[in-house]
């Protein structure tokens, strides 16, 4: 099957976002079945989702992977908003220039955004897939994102010290991430190599850690006003998402479907990205063009 790629700008709120779309073969079996937005977590770039779109793509689902703001090649926010309500704004703009609703694919960051959207814009979406993302976050995770991401503020050396640190925060993911993969992440200026999201996003990152019950308590209220299908999709050694955690979306969201990524963490798309890919496809296919 041939699949086509596009790299494109979308509008976002007030700001340009930068995705690739993938676009199913129009002469295949499967014809068009609507539009996927995947957005990714805090610090990582539409290309963690790379896999992801061209299964999309291949089982007739447009695919568009996005940069969301002040990541990657998006344009860094003016005014350093990296709120969920930014993004969920965002979100909103993209889903309006589409002229029709995308099912949401969220993963952390980019899965709350998508949760607040779907809660408080009834009919904007057709369905959301949260990816290890749910109302209730266990701060110990939050946190070592957060530290995480401070730790490279800094710089490294080389792409192999890149490497290394990535290795070191994740040392239990099944496929070891590769250079080539890690430098579409990074940008080499002054002698050094610098993770490509603009530095603002951590002060943003330790507000939401300091107002985590609001957080919590405005992501419950959406959660309790979603009526499209939804599945989470959760790493079973996540230390983000935890067994009450999952199981009180379910409560919150009736009809919501679970899967648990066996060997996983909270980075679902790169420690199993086929699993997650392959679990996708099937609640699309088996619940939301059914419904």
């Amino acid at each position: 099957m041939t699949i086509s790629t596009e790299t494109m700008d979308l509008r976002g709120d007030g700001l340009r976002l930068s995705a690739d779309l993938w676009r199913p073969d129009a002469s295949g079996n499967h014809g068009n079945k609507g539009a996927v937005l995947l957005l990714h977590g805090g610090g990582q770039t539409r290309h963690s989702w790379q896999r992801t779109g061209r299964r999309l793509a291949e089982h007739g689902w447009r695919a568009y992977t996005i940069d969301a703001r002040g990541h990657g090649d998006s344009e860094w926010a003016a005014d350093g908003d990296y709120s969920p309500d930014a993004h969920a704004r965002d979100i909103r703009a993209v889903a309006d220039s589409l002229g029709e609703s995308p099912v949401l694919v969220g993963a952390s960051m980019g899965g709350l955004a998508s949760l607040v959207t779907a809660g408080e814009d009834p009919g904007l979406v057709r369905a959301l897939v949260l990816v290890d993302i749910t109302p209730r976050a266990e701060l110990e995770g939050i946190s070592r994102i957060t530290e995480f991401m401070r730790a490279g503020l800094d710089g490294f050396d080389s792409l192999d010290d890149a490497l290394e640190a990535v290795i070191a925060y994740n040392p239990n993911r099944r496929r070891p991430p590769r250079k080539d993969g890690l430098r579409k992440n990074l940008r080499h200026r002054g002698g050094r190599w610098y993770w490509h999201w603009d530095p603002r996003l951590l002060s943003d990152r330790e507000k939401l850690i300091a107002a985590e019950i609001a957080r919590e308590e405005r992501a419950r209220a959406a959660a309790r006003a979603v009526t499209v299908p939804t599945l989470l999709i959760r790493g079973a050694q996540s230390d983000v998402v935890s067994d009450e955690g999952a199981n009180e979306l379910l409560d919150l969201i009736p009809g919501a479907r679970h899967i648990d990524v066996s060997g996983a963490g909270h980075m679902v798309s790169g420690d199993d990205n086929d699993v997650l890919s392959t679990g996708l496809i099937e609640f699309l296919e088996g619940s939301v063009l059914t419904s």
